[in-house]
């Protein structure tokens, strides 16, 4: 075994993984504790230490792993995610670049490649995207038409809402998402009672039918790549299977010869 199929072995194994996400929220950690005052006050020497030690570890497993794979380390998304990630943290942040240190908080999303389960999570909201987008542009277009009817209707009544265009895309949106929509509608209603049917139609078309589809196209998507995986782990097991019952066909056809052959007699 060289030396390059040893760096492989090391950085695939699960103990090797366990060890850089331990880092990674050790990193999280201390970025965190670093926006405290207080704390850089007493300790920031030592929160400085622990992001440069870090840094240093991600920068070493990449080497390894790029030394260990070669350019097939390039084919996986993964691994060129972990790769900017953490060519992002080596860029200088003085001077002009010093906007640069606030992205050191990235290293923080190499958790999603390090744990299988987010993994799949981010994959199975890749794969949506297509359907994600439709349902978006739905969306942007019941927006638009909304706040053109709404700045038509109560535009007079709630300039401060439906003043003009901007103003009403604004209010419609807070409106979607539910959050002080009853005091919009109640400051309309009061010169108009009957502005609760825009507004209860609104709401039922946007949050409760198209906002749940993104929910449903996500939840599709993941059940999808739940099956394939489920899929191969299927056609993974029958290959073994095959594998072993071609192993012991062998294992009996060599019993056979061997309980077969003559044995010899001694004079």
């Amino acid at each position: 075994m060289n030396t390059r199929q040893r760096v492989r072995l090391l950085v695939d194994a699960p103990a090797f993984q366990r060890v850089i996400i331990a880092v990674i929220l050790v990193n999280a950690l201390a970025l965190g504790c670093e926006t405290s005052p207080t704390l850089m006050a007493h300790h920031g020497w030592l929160l400085h230490a622990v992001d440069r030690a870090a840094l240093a570890v991600f920068t070493v497993e990449i080497a390894a792993r790029l030394y260990a794979h070669g350019w097939r380390f390039f084919r996986d998304p993964w691994n060129c995610f972990d790769a900017v990630i953490v060519g992002v943290s080596l860029l200088p942040t003085t001077g002009t670049f010093g906007v640069l240190r606030a992205l050191r908080v990235l290293r923080v999303l190499r958790l999603i490649s390090a744990v299988p389960n987010m993994r799949r999570v981010v994959g199975a909201l890749l794969t949506a995207v297509p359907g994600m987008a439709s349902i978006a542009a739905l969306l942007v277009l019941i927006l638009y038409v909304g706040s053109v009817i709404g700045t038509k209707l109560f535009g007079h009544i709630a300039p401060e809402y439906f003043g003009d265009l901007g103003d009403s895309l604004f209010t419609l949106f807070q409106v979607m998402t539910g959050e002080a929509w009853s005091e919009v509608a109640r400051s309309v209603m009061e010169d108009e009672p009957l502005a609760w049917v825009f507004f209860v139609a609104y709401i039922a078309v946007t949050t409760f039918t198209v906002l749940n589809l993104f929910i449903a196209v996500a939840v599709s998507a993941m059940e999808s790549q739940i099956s394939e995986e489920r899929d191969d782990s299927a056609e993974t097991v029958q290959q073994l299977l095959g594998e072993v019952r071609g192993l012991r066909a062998e294992l009996r056809e060599l019993r056979a010869e061997v309980g077969g052959a003559p044995t010899s007699v001694r004079p």
